[in-house]
């Protein structure tokens, strides 16, 4: 691959992993690049309006967990919103050009899969039965399930595991038993 140089990637269309979503839906396509600030202030000015009732977040690749990011504040931001998480696959195609023409090297086609992540967020009621479904306030209801039985002691906490007694690590503060310091001779 040394002798070849990455010109264009060519993006498959798939088609959305939802059913029944309306044609005017907001589809928020995250790329790598995208600024959080900028895909946050659309979607959210568009969800404050009553006339939108869905709004639906995309992305692939690295852009994966920029998705997730912006999911998590516009759900902050807007409580009572109902979300259907869908995890796939999209195809890929780099095309490969040699770095030297005349070295009679054809160009490479490589296609590939990439994980993405397609994210639906309605102010209207979902279908809870669907795999991927989140009810509004479950995150929160988790974590506050979870601190009640750390309160009441149900869930031990591993013991150890730092630089504790009986670790001497490159330096040692002391040499022989306890209580001995070192002194030069």
């Amino acid at each position: 691959m040394e002798n070849y140089k990455k010109s264009k990637i060519v993006e498959k269309p798939s088609l959305l992993p939802f059913t029944n979503l309306p044609s005017d839906i907001i589809e928020m396509k995250v790329k790598d690049g995208s600024k959080i600030r900028n895909l946050m202030g659309y979607a959210i000015g568009k969800m404050e309006s009553d006339s939108v009732r869905q709004i639906l977040f995309t992305g692939s690749g690295k852009a994966i967990s920029k998705t997730i990011t912006c999911v998590e504040i516009m759900k902050r931001r807007l409580k009572g919103l109902h979300q259907i998480t869908k995890v796939l696959f999209k195809q890929i195609e780099e095309i490969w050009e040699p770095i030297v023409p005349e070295a009679g090297l054809d160009a490479l086609t490589v296609k590939r899969n990439i994980p993405a992540i397609c994210v639906l967020l309605s102010k209207d009621a979902l279908d809870s039965q669907e795999p991927g479904y989140q009810a509004p306030g479950s995150f929160d209801a988790f974590w506050i399930e979870t601190l009640k039985a750390e309160s009441q002691g149900q869930i031990k906490r591993k013991q150890g595991g730092g630089r504790g007694a009986g670790h001497t690590g490159k330096h040692p503060r002391s040499v022989g038993g306890r209580g001995e310091s070192y002194k030069k001779p």
